[in-house]
């Protein structure tokens, strides 16, 4: 299998399966000198991961980050950076059952037909489990961005079926097993999720992202263009089916005098681009949000066909997440932060000869 490679100076390479012995990555490209060592992967790593609540897949992994290369003393020496972390709660028991049936909605029947062989055990390698080392990438590309520009990647969950939020607090989103900006609806998200969970069903979500601080230049016009470069990394997520860059899909119904981003001496007036102009970031808050799909793991029995191609029912057994999206939020700010952290590099190479010069205008205002 190839194509297990993302980035092109900041290079992130993951490696192993769900139900496998090991899970790591091996990031290429780091400069030298970042303080790093494994107590730093601890608090994003436990926002991804499953068993933290009621409400997420109950496997319960200890993810603990082995560094295996690239640092000395503490930082890290421009030599390539191994992580690994074993697996620990494995279960592959529960899908002794499917050996031989593809599970609809799942990769299943295009692993087959692509490599003449798939894994069963949770997925294998189209698994969610793969994002835990992504995240762990991200750690590192995070914290040089934050030291060296300034950078804050966050997000939160927007959507869960029709629920939206009503109201918006980030220092809320931290605090509750939804990543969920509007504290006050918790409870009716808890009510929504124990009558899905009870109905052994499943529904979809939207996460959203902001990037603040990214400075303006990044990106280039044609084939590198940076919000291209974020919609294909947000595509990557397991499960996502839909990416907004701005207002995204949003615009088809906006007229130009209301969607183009004005500029006045103050700063823009808007930021319906997202940040983003002619591929290149613009100086404002970097906008992207992801579509979840539902998760085709559930109790309720569906069809399909066997190895044989004949018709059979299948219930789907083993721990999963109801709502995917729900324990999505870092995993879409990692891929975000990757793509960041590349073009930081990329700009640097290309024009770090550029005399800098002080933005025009600033970054959104309200008026």
């Amino acid at each position: 299998m190839s194509s297990n490679t993302f980035g092109k100076l900041f290079a992130v390479t993951t490696f192993g399966e769900s139900h496998g012995p090991a899970i790591g990555c091996v990031v290429d490209g780091c400069p030298p000198g970042l303080a790093i060592a494994a107590e730093d992967f601890r608090a994003d790593l436990d926002r991804r991961a499953t068993g933290r609540s009621r409400f997420t897949s109950q496997r319960h992994e200890a993810d603990e980050v082995e560094i295996l290369s690239g640092t000395f003393e503490g930082r890290t020496t421009g030599t390539p950076i191994a992580l690994l972390i074993r697996n620990t709660d494995q279960r592959p028991r529960d899908y002794a059952e499917i050996v031989d049936t593809f599970r609809p909605g799942h990769a299943d029947y295009t692993y087959w037909h692509k490599y003449g062989i798939r894994d069963p055990r949770g997925g294998g390698r189209s698994s969610a489990r793969e994002t835990t080392m992504r995240v762990a990438a991200a750690v590192i590309a995070r914290k040089w961005l934050a030291e060296r520009h300034g950078i804050r990647v966050r997000g939160h969950l927007a959507a869960i079926g029709d629920l939206v939020p009503r109201a918006f607090d980030w220092d809320a989103v931290g605090l509750n097993p939804f990543f969920w900006p509007d504290p006050a609806m918790l409870g009716e998200l808890e009510e929504f999720m124990n009558a899905l969970r009870k109905s052994g069903d499943s529904i979809g979500a939207r996460v959203e992202v902001v990037a603040e601080g990214v400075p303006p230049g990044w990106g280039a016009p044609i084939y590198a263009k940076l919000d291209a470069d974020l919609a294909a990394a947000l595509m990557s997520i397991n499960a996502v089916k839909g990416v907004e860059i701005g207002d995204g899909f949003a615009v088809v119904g906006q007229h130009g005098t209301a969607h183009r981003d004005e500029m006045t001496p103050r700063g823009f007036l808007s930021n319906h681009a997202g940040g983003i102009l002619g591929g290149i970031s613009s100086g404002q808050a970097i906008r992207a949000s992801a579509a979840f799909k539902p998760t085709s793991s559930i109790l309720v029995p569906g069809r399909s066909v066997n190895l044989a191609g004949e018709p059979v029912e299948l219930r789907t057994k083993g721990r999963h997440d109801p709502c995917v999206g729900i324990r999505a939020t870092p995993i879409v700010e990692a891929m975000v932060a990757l793509v960041l952290m590349d073009h930081a590099l990329l700009h640097r190479a290309q024009c770090g000869d550029v005399e800098p010069v002080e933005p025009i205008i600033p970054g959104l205002i309200n008026e």
